[in-house]
């Protein structure tokens, strides 16, 4: 039962991290001369490659074009025309260094008018460099390992069960792998940086791994001589707590006017882009 409700909260922490991080891509539905069609606005391109934009409407009477602009700046807002190939419109946005963003929304234009997506805010999307799977691939799989013999470790302890302790000593392996030296190295295929959380920088990311990990050497420690199972609970709901935070909140951006890469929001706190009227 334990393990059950192990995986259980651990799904559930990934499915959710996933799904409310910044970069996930954003869903929008718009309806076309009679007929509803969703499309799909990616917010993060890796690569050396521009973004492709694509969206599936079999309407030929529609066409389409894309504003952009590099964010945050107040550069003046570019236009690139969609092209149809079949049911599908698309174009390019260009490629930008990485931790580089564009804000951009399409304007597809139907025989009534112009309908702008999204109609509110225009999406955010950022740029970084080729992860090796070799690397990306460890790194996801450690983690989640580590989430999961976490919780398993802090419900055992919960329920006072003797194995918490060799859980625990595995979920600290797992997180040192993970977070410590394959997490890293993600980081500088992707930004060009190994670290920028404490206390070099206020990456999110970083620093919550860095928090993680700091409650489960803790939790470590003071469980080698005498049992204290509070600690291996405190260290399982911290990490659950940094699996709930969205993935890449106050991650990487690049500055275009130092041509630094910094940390901050993915979307800034405060900041509204100002929308644009229909061309």
């Amino acid at each position: 039962m334990i393990w059950i409700l192990a995986v259980v909260v651990t799904l559930g922490a990934a499915y959710y991290q996933r799904k409310t991080g910044p970069t996930h891509p954003r869903d929008e539905v718009v309806t076309l001369n009679g007929k509803s069609y969703k499309i799909r606005l990616l917010r993060s391109h890796g690569g050396e490659s521009d973004m492709p934009v694509e969206v599936v409407i079999p309407d030929a009477s529609v066409s389409g074009k894309i504003v952009y602009k590099r964010f945050p700046t107040a550069e003046p807002w570019d236009t690139v025309l969609m092209e149809r190939a079949g049911d599908t419109l698309k174009a390019l946005l260009p490629h930008q260094p990485p931790a580089g963003k564009l804000a951009y929304r399409l304007l597809l234009q139907t025989a009534s008018g112009s309908v702008q997506v999204p109609a509110g805010d225009p999406v955010v999307t950022r740029f970084k460099g080729e992860v090796p799977a070799t690397i990306l691939i460890p790194h996801i799989l450690f983690m989640f390992l580590a989430m999961l013999l976490s919780t398993l470790a802090g419900l055992m302890a919960l329920w006072k069960i003797p194995a918490y302790r060799k859980y625990s000593y595995i979920t600290l392996v797992l997180l040192l792998i993970g977070g410590g030296i394959l997490g890293p190295l993600v980081q500088l295929h992707a930004f060009g940086a190994l670290w920028t959380g404490i206390p070099f920088g206020w990456d999110l990311t970083d620093n919550k791994t860095l928090i993680a990990v700091v409650f489960w050497v803790f939790a470590v420690l003071v469980n080698r001589r005498k049992e204290r199972y509070w600690a291996v609970v405190l260290a399982a709901l911290v990490l659950i707590l940094v699996y709930s935070i969205p993935h890449s909140m106050f991650g990487s951006t690049y500055n275009y006017d130092t041509g630094n890469v910094i940390q901050g929001m993915l979307l800034i706190a405060g900041l509204r882009i100002r929308r644009i009227s229909n061309r």
